[in-house]
């Protein structure tokens, strides 16, 4: 099977892009070539909004289009000529207005979200263009992804506090519900549905359990064998200057997911990986915020 990857150099189209070259797919990867590419994919160099004639005349039995953000970034590879069985989007719960009733579910009106901003609306853009012009295509809309090749500073803050045994400064009582979905686990569903065509076209996807910040906490020091102190942090003080979520929760409904994918991977099995990914490539994290510095300045 043929697979056109936008991407695959960083967190999820890197590891969806090491995922199907593992697993014998002839992997062709769509970036600007500035960046180390994964062994076994045909590269693509060029910009997606410049994309040329790079891609005119080829055929993929699916595109899995994981760095489009904007209408634009659909509208430009559905114009670039080429032709295509399957399309699947990622895209986002953003799309969700932090209004709707929880959880939310794939039949909800979708609309501005006023914590993600443009970021949802945009995503939503995208969505729209490509259901009107590719009708059968899969949307999948994800909360909290995670696992090895993580860029963000996440988990691997955690990691730190915990290798360093630092004392953990958690918002207010750490009862914050959280909801995460394993690369992995987009890998198998990804799978399922370029071979099964199940009918559901827009899927919310992710763990069917939430945690709490509190418990994800502990889960990260637990992969790192350690056991955290907390620290409880008064609402005055701006979450986001010394965590790495925002103050806002939300589950999804992932029922629709669930009826074609089974089981997803453990919260605690994905945070163990993670670590030993993240310990052996502590500097593949490149966007770190200054959380730790902000802690020791005005929290400890």
């Amino acid at each position: 099977m043929k697979i056109l990857i936008t991407g695959g150099t960083a967190f999820v189209s890197k590891y969806t892009a090491e995922y199907f070259v593992t697993n014998g797919y002839d992997v062709t990867v769509l970036n600007r070539g500035s960046k180390e590419q994964i062994e076994g994919v045909r590269l693509i160099q060029a910009d997606r909004l410049s994309l040329g004639d790079a891609l005119s005349g080829s055929h993929f039995d699916a595109v899995l289009d994981i760095t489009a953000y904007t209408e634009e970034h659909i509208r430009a590879l559905l114009s670039s000529g080429v032709s295509f069985d399957d399309y699947i989007l990622i895209s986002s719960s953003a799309v969700y207005p932090e209004t709707n009733p929880q959880p939310f579910s794939e039949e909800q009106v979708c609309g501005y979200n006023h914590i993600w901003g443009n970021y949802g609306i945009n995503k939503l853009k995208a969505e729209q263009y490509l259901t009107a012009r590719v009708p059968h295509s899969y949307i999948l809309r994800p909360p909290y992804f995670y696992g090895k090749y993580e860029n963000l500073y996440r988990e691997p803050f955690v990691f730190d506090c915990a290798v360093h045994d630092r004392p953990f400064c958690l918002p207010q009582d750490g009862r914050m519900k959280l909801q995460f979905f394993h690369v992995k686990d987009l890998c198998w569903l990804i799978e399922i549905l370029v071979r099964q065509h199940p009918d559901h076209h827009i899927l919310n996807v992710g763990n069917k359990e939430t945690v709490t910040i509190k418990e994800w906490v502990e889960l990260c020091y637990r992969a790192a064998d350690k056991t955290p102190r907390f620290i409880s942090v008064d609402k005055s003080i701006p979450q986001r200057d010394y965590f790495c979520f925002y103050d806002y929760e939300y589950v999804l409904d992932v029922s629709k997911q669930n009826e074609i994918l089974k089981p997803t991977v453990t919260l605690s099995e994905g945070l163990k990986e993670e670590f030993e990914w993240y310990r052996a490539n502590p500097d593949s994290v490149q966007n770190r915020k200054p959380y730790l510095s902000y802690i020791d300045q005005y929290i400890k």
